[in-house]
């Protein structure tokens, strides 16, 4: 068996990004672990639909934002809901990027990561 399991975002503050993900994605924490030491806390947030995970990093020691490059790597999500998405992700303010021909778009999280949103086509 080979299979995917989670992709990880470090964040910086991670309550605002939980409420991020929880309003901009409708994402839950499916499963929590921390440092006995409160050096770090791993949150994994899940869909409910597939048990694919994004896991969020937060380090007690850090400080300065993350280096994301370039950010020529993305989370995507397929939905059903494009166009109410859109319109919240609009009232968010986070659309970073709309791309009309090809019927995509992109929103921004607090620490940078884009994340595509591509309807369901038939």
């Amino acid at each position: 068996m080979l299979q995917f399991n989670h992709f990880n975002f470090n964040v910086l503050d991670l309550e605002r990004s939980l409420a991020f993900y929880r309003q901009a994605l409708e994402l839950e924490v499916v499963e929590e672990k921390q440092a006995g030491d409160g050096s770090f806390r791993l949150v994994y947030l899940g869909d409910g639909e597939t048990g694919f995970r994004l896991e969020l990093t937060w380090l007690r020691e850090r400080t300065e934002p993350y280096d994301l490059g370039e950010q020529e790597y993305h989370l995507a999500f397929l939905t059903d809901r494009y166009e109410e998405l859109l319109e919240r992700h609009k009232a968010m303010g986070c659309v970073c990027f709309e791309n009309p021909e090809m019927g995509i778009y992109f929103i921004e999280d607090p620490d940078g990561y884009w994340i595509e949103i591509v309807p369901v086509r038939s």
